[in-house]
């Protein structure tokens, strides 16, 4: 009766969520690519990449390339209910001016095709596939909440794949905080998709909130040939999937400890979805992790001290 109860609970949540976030079904263009060239022919990455598709495990995988710089290339593993258009471009352009920067769709999400796996492991596969698909065999990583759950799998199953880390909004399996998930999202029900951006995302003070607002309009500068949202189904496996994350897991940070490759862990003082502290026992399992922990802010910390963020993750990636 429980987990009747519990599964009850989060298909509620995550109707109300869907509909606070006004998430609406879009046709998507047939074609391989996917061309957006903005009025002037002013150079900015997040808004002029082309969407392109690559098949992976039977799945027709969209993605984008921002930038073409040489060397190791960051992939961009993203969080809960996120498609590629919901990165901020202060972010994507930033690390882009340094290196060239992936970004990609999930199975089943935006618009890749498929079944989104409702498990960590399985979306680190097929993670795996879409990039061992591109030809790479040796990538840095960026993961945001649930894709920073995903980093931490694809480093602990294909370590050979992974050169180095950077984990925001994170904590290892078992977190503490993590399984409160569905109070959260029935907490948006009536709220608008900017007030769920920043209830999520920012702390409560007014410079969180002003810093929040910013980031929100930057993430919806890409207008033409946008990435459609994630669907309702999408978004239930992906709960599925964080609050799998969430179960308690005893040897969790022990597991950790077998990840040598470099960390750089970004957190907000103020996270209330996966606490600071899940982020500071970590930092103490991982033989070489740095922790940044910003003040006054919340789970999209990095958003908020952009500048600050995009600095020492170049200077991480370059040492």
């Amino acid at each position: 009766m429980k987990n009747r109860r519990i599964i009850k609970l989060m298909k509620s949540a995550v109707a109300v969520v869907l509909l606070a976030l006004g998430i609406v079904f879009v046709s998507c263009k047939n074609d391989n690519t996917i061309t957006n060239t903005p009025a002037g022919g002013s150079k900015d990455y997040h808004q002029t990449a082309e969407t392109k598709f690559i098949t992976a495990d039977g799945n027709k995988i969209a993605y984008r390339i921002l930038g073409n710089k040489a060397g190791t290339p960051l992939v961009l593993l993203s969080p809960l209910g996120n498609a590629m258009d919901d990165w901020d471009p202060a972010i994507t352009n930033g690390l882009a001016q340094k290196y060239k920067v992936i970004i990609f769709d999930l199975p089943g999400v935006g618009t890749s095709s498929g079944a989104t796996p409702d498990n960590i492991p399985d979306m680190a596969k097929e993670s795996v596939s879409f990039i061992k698909g591109l030809g790479y065999n040796k990538v840095n990583l960026l993961g945001f909440s649930m894709g920073s759950f995903i980093s931490q799998q694809i480093a602990l199953t294909e370590p050979a794949l992974v050169n180095k880390i950077i984990l925001t909004g994170t904590g290892p399996k078992g977190s503490e905080g993590l399984s409160d998930l569905p109070k959260f999202l029935a907490a948006s029900a009536n709220l608008t998709p900017e007030q769920v951006f920043l209830a999520s995302f920012f702390a409560s003070s007014a410079t969180s909130q002003s810093a929040g607002k910013s980031a929100y309009e930057r993430v919806q500068e890409r207008q033409v040939n946008r990435d459609a949202p994630i669907s309702p189904e999408g978004f239930t496996n992906e709960v599925k999937a964080v609050l799998g994350w969430a179960q308690p897991n005893t040897g969790a940070l022990t597991e950790l400890k077998s990840v040598t490759q470099p960390v750089l862990i970004v957190q907000g003082q103020e996270d209330a979805l996966v606490p600071v502290v899940n982020a500071i026992n970590m930092s103490k399992s991982l033989p070489n992790a740095r922790l940044i922990v910003y003040p006054d802010a919340a789970h999209a910390a990095f958003f908020q001290y952009h500048d600050d963020f995009v600095k020492n993750a170049l200077e991480f990636l370059g040492k």
